[in-house]
């Protein structure tokens, strides 16, 4: 049965003959209950319709965003549309209020590395995007902020996106497995000192223990792991001065250890695992969907960073996730040095803000281009130790 609706926008009277436009209508649904409510509808839609980089619109991954990103008041905004009542397009957004000005963007922030809509392809994808952006319009927002929009996304096929710059733009490396993995580690892709330099490694790291390459399956043992590796993680940037807030605060690792612990609802969240006498060292945490896995968070123990331990485990990610029969591994943006070292292409990816009212016209003119770059520009002058203390302040 179809959500109910808090309201509904639907097209409006056909021209003659035009029976198909009747039969498309578009709807907006607001709170945390229509969204749950929504999940047979949205799963399969994403089953006929969802990209592999759609992997963070899945109904499951974001349920366990709502569970510890969703701000008090629940202001979910899911833009609906339907053909002779089947769902074909789905807007998964939350609604805020910033400086006087209605706005909404995408849910998964911080955690989704990807944003992007769900759409069934078509000859009338363009139209149905369109009464997306009518709708929101006559729901009162003045701006939709569209962040890590590939170039491949469902989005990209929305003509009003080519009417705007884009605010930051970067790219997303991947690695085709097929390329990158040897039976006994790196391929012939990698120059030979790289290959020799992995054995070396390998020999450093047997000294300390017994090292074994393992993965875990989902379940409680799977949320510790994802939970120390988030940890792990957090220590590494803290220790390099490095600002991440999205990783010092404690909601990440909590989500992380949520959708690992799940073992009935396949997030897709796959733990590669690297021991040594029997001690996690190593952990990777990738995403697999239909074909491709998406490398989030790879963490080493600070103990072994002597050892080259982290690039002894991205290989070992790699093989993992092409024995679990993926094709490529997506390194995500940004395009840091160390992933291009592994990259056989790269993909667009770029923010958007779309103003939708004189207002948010008037925003994006004068303030939203100077506010970014100053913000970016203030943390790469802390020192680091202020860098450190803020990495252990998150809650």
């Amino acid at each position: 049965m179809p959500a109910k609706s808090m309201r509904r926008d639907t097209e409006g009277s056909p021209s003659p003959g035009d029976a198909v436009a009747a039969s498309f209508s578009v709807e907006i649904l607001t709170g945390r209950d229509a969204f749950l409510a929504l999940k047979p509808e949205w799963d399969a839609l994403f089953a006929r319709a969802g990209l592999p980089q759609q992997l963070f619109q899945r109904h499951a991954f974001l349920r366990h965003w709502c569970d510890h990103y969703l701000p008090a008041g629940d202001r979910l905004c899911l833009v609906v549309g339907r053909e002779s009542d089947r769902l074909v397009m789905l807007w998964p957004l939350e609604r805020r209020r910033r400086l006087g000005l209605e706005l909404v963007r995408l849910m998964g922030a911080p955690v989704a590395q990807f944003g992007d809509i769900l759409v069934e392809p078509g000859p009338r994808r363009e139209h149905w995007l369109e009464r997306g952006w009518e709708a929101l319009r006559r729901h009162g927002i003045d701006l939709v902020e569209l962040r890590l929009v590939r170039a491949d996304a469902a989005l990209a096929h929305c003509g009003r996106l080519a009417l705007v710059a884009p605010v930051v733009s970067q790219e997303a490396p991947f690695a085709d497995l097929a390329l990158r993995v040897a039976p006994d580690g790196p391929s012939l892709a990698y120059p030979a000192r790289d290959r020799s330099n992995y054995r070396r490694r390998l020999r450093r790291l047997a000294e300390r223990g017994e090292i074994v390459f393992a993965h875990q399956e989902p379940g409680p043992e799977a949320g510790a792991l994802a939970e120390q590796a988030v940890a792990m993680k957090r220590d590494s940037l803290a220790q390099h001065g490095i600002v991440a807030p999205a990783v010092s605060n404690l909601r990440f690792g909590r989500f992380f250890a949520a959708l690992a612990a799940e073992p009935n609802e396949d997030t897709g969240l796959r733990l590669s695992v690297v021991t040594c006498d029997d001690r996690p060292v190593g952990i990777d945490l990738s995403f697999d969907c239909k074909g491709r896995s998406f490398g989030h968070v790879i963490a080493s123990d600070l103990a072994f960073e002597r050892e080259g331990l982290g690039r002894v485990l991205i290989h070992h990610a790699f093989a993992s996730a092409r024995a679990r029969g993926n094709a490529i591994f997506d390194l995500l943006a940004p395009a840091d040095p160390y992933k291009r070292e592994h990259a056989d292409g790269a993909v667009p990816v770029r923010d958007f803000t779309v103003p939708l009212s004189w207002r948010g016209q008037l925003a994006c003119d004068l303030a939203l281009p100077q506010l970014r770059p100053t913000l970016k520009a203030i943390v790469k002058r802390l020192p680091a130790g202020w860098v450190q203390r803020f990495a252990g302040s998150g809650s």
